[in-house]
This record gives C-alpha cells, structure tokens and sequence, in this order.
C-alpha cells in the first residue's frame, strides 16, 4: 500500500482509497508534513477499514463479470448474437415510441460502461455483460443510451426525458448495482515512505 500526498488549493485535508488500495491525501498548499502525517495517523483505522471494504468491492466486481466468460472470439460471438436477440425488439419498441433512430447498434465487451451513444454518427455501443442483468435493467440501459440521441449531456432535460420514457430508471439502476455488489461475499500496516505531489 502507498500513501500519496498532494498540495492543492484547498480548506481542509481529505483522503481517499482509489483503485488497488492505495491512499490518496489531497493537504492545502503550505501546510506542513508533520501535520499531514498525523492526520493520516490519526485515520489509521479508518485507512485500513476503507480498504477492507473497498478490496471486498473489486473481488465482488470481479466476481460479476467472471460469469461471462469472453475470452474467446467464439464466446465473444456466441454473446453478442444472445445479446442482440435481446435487445434488438427493445430498440425497435422506444426507439419508435421516442422518435430516434441510431444508426447503428455494436455489442462489445466493456467493463467500464453498460452501453455508450456516439453523438456525432448516432451509433450506440452495447456491453455483452448486460447478460449478466434482469431483462427490465437492460431496457433501462437501452432506454438510457437512446435518450442520448435526443439530449447528448446528464442534465435536467436528460433525466427528465428518463422519467417520460422509464418511469423506473432509478429503481433499475439501483438493482443495477446490486447485481454487481451481491454477487460472491487484513489490515496492514501504513507505510514508512510517503509521496508528496505538487500539481503543475
């Protein structure tokens, strides 16, 4: 584990754990290390809890996708034609409702993101992990990225035309999010070196 400081324009210190469990603590400019240091002491419990929590939550997302196994072409092409099989008669339904047309629509295996809408050809992307998910979260998504096609940015217009077209977006994305964080279920000791960053 790493321990990573940087000096910005800041009131107050804050940390977090990012990615892999290391801790990234963001000082105000001109405070010195040695209280740096000590509030990273003194949050020592919480440092290692944070990362308990946050390891169990990346084994946990591990454990969601590792049920899609896509590391062959084969089972690359064997997904995407189950999941145009299912999504296909979605597009076509609120694709009609809404008045949109994509011009295209791709299955891919993304993990960053459920689906992706281009702007600027109006193709839309779709994860082969949406298997993974009740039919009524993956209409969500789709319902999600054809809304892009009418409004391109997450705004008041956007989630306004989410209420219009899937009344129960939030509770789908919420169970969503639970698919991921239910599926499958040490503290160490802080370092002695300590890295200090100065933005540019």
């Amino acid at each position: 584990m790493a321990i990573e400081v940087t000096y910005r324009w800041t009131r107050r210190l804050s940390m977090r754990i990012v990615k892999g469990g290391d801790v990234h603590v963001s000082a105000p400019f001109g405070m010195p290390k040695a209280e740096v240091v000590r509030f990273i002491k003194e949050h020592r419990d919480w440092i290692v809890k944070a990362r308990k929590k946050t390891d169990e939550r990346q084994k946990r997302r591990a454990a969601f996708y590792d049920q899609l196994p896509l590391q062959t072409k084969t089972q690359k092409q064997e997904a995407a034609s189950r999941l145009q099989a299912l999504i296909e008669p979605m597009v076509e339904k609120h694709a009609g409702i809404m008045g949109v047309k994509p011009a295209a629509i791709r299955y891919k295996p993304m993990i960053s993101r459920w689906g992706v809408c281009n702007i600027k050809d109006k193709s839309i992307s779709f994860s082969s992990y949406l298997l993974l998910l009740p039919a009524w979260c993956v209409e969500h998504i789709v319902v999600h990225e054809l809304c892009h096609l009418l409004e391109p940015h997450h705004n008041i217009h956007f989630y306004g035309l989410m209420d219009k077209y899937f009344p129960r977006w939030k509770e789908a994305r919420k169970k969503t999010l639970e698919n991921i964080w239910m599926c499958g279920e040490n503290a160490l000791p802080l370092p002695t070196t300590i890295t200090e960053l100065t933005p540019n």
